[in-house]
């Protein structure tokens, strides 16, 4: 693989490309200064304006999100995985069909494996912009967004509209639902039993990683974060693994599933028989099955990053909630 083929596999920070208008709640105060980002796959975005970067999925997505201080992502559910962990800045996450079940607050580096069917948002409650990677199962991530019904009615309110095709429609660019497209229908009272309302001691033993934690687990070999017998026990179609300077070597491997790696601090070196590039932290590179390379850190320094690769196991609903 030449150097410019592997490079058209990394997407770099700098290069993100944001939406603005991906979602619903685009317009909703409060949520109307978030960005949105598909790095590989198209995510969930329901906006014809959102950018993707890498089109090819390995069976799941890789996206982010990125919001200024004080700006919320809006309660909604998923129907396959949504993994986030904190590339920038200081983040609330709430869930419940209110979004007042149960809380956490992560720090840069930390990782939360959301369970699915429950209702989730977050904001940024840092000082500074901040930004959250995100990983979702399946290759076609589950097929879209469950909003709650608040969130539905308050876009409505604010001239954004989501047919029951999946598209959104802006009544303040003169757009109007098209010939046989209705509303999408929000859920109703006995749609809503099915999702449960877990309290925060429910989820974060068992679905939140501490990066402190990981650096300690880090130290002799990668860290296990998701999977069968990981940390974070679960199957989603995807492992996830953490891993800082003294859990890798300049030896060269090859696996024969997708590899995306995802630094988090530090700068990395990836070398392979073609060539060598440096990752940075918010850089996400896709390594294809049976490609031998190695990584090393680049610099002295605390390094880290997420490393994850794609397993035989379905997307679909994950996690020990029920």
């Amino acid at each position: 693989m030449t150097p410019e083929e592997m490079e058209a596999r990394i997407v770099r920070y700098g290069d993100l490309q944001p939406c603005k208008t991906a979602f619903i709640d685009a317009h909703t105060p409060g949520s109307d200064r978030k960005e949105n980002f598909t790095i590989i796959g198209g995510g969930v975005s329901e906006s014809p304006d959102q950018h993707v970067h890498i089109h090819e999925t390995p069976g799941f997505n890789i996206g982010a999100a990125g919001q200024p201080p004080n700006c919320r992502n809006s309660l909604h559910s998923h129907r396959t995985a949504e993994v986030f962990f904190v590339l920038k800045g200081r983040w609330r996450f709430f869930w419940g069909r209110w979004g007042n079940a149960g809380e956490v607050v992560l720090e840069e580096g930390d990782i939360f494996n959301i369970p699915t069917g429950i209702f989730r948002g977050f904001e940024n409650i840092g000082t500074d912009y901040g930004m959250i990677m995100a990983i979702l199962g399946g290759d076609d991530a589950g097929g879209g967004v469950i909003w709650a019904p608040q969130v539905i009615e308050d876009a409505r309110d604010h001239g954004l509209v989501l047919g029951d095709n999946g598209k959104l429609y802006d009544s303040k660019k003169g757009e109007s639902l098209p010939q046989g497209v209705s509303p999408k229908p929000t859920l109703t009272d006995e749609e809503l039993k099915a999702f449960p309302e877990p309290t925060t001691a429910d989820v974060v033993p068992n679905f939140v990683a501490r990066y402190r934690d990981l650096m300690a687990l880090s130290d002799h070999q990668p860290a296990r974060v998701i999977g069968a017998d990981a940390k974070l026990r679960d199957r989603p179609g995807f492992e996830v693994e953490f891993l800082s300077r003294n859990s890798v070597s300049d030896t060269a491997y090859a696996t024969d599933s997708h590899e995306i790696l995802m630094p988090v601090r530090g700068h990395w070196r990836l070398s392979w028989d073609g060539g060598t590039t440096a990752l940075n932290p918010g850089d996400t590179a896709a390594i294809p099955p049976g490609l031998p390379h190695s990584l090393a850190p680049a610099m002295t320094g605390e390094s880290s990053l997420y490393r994850i690769r794609n397993t035989a196991d379905p997307a679909g609903l994950t996690g020990r909630l029920t």
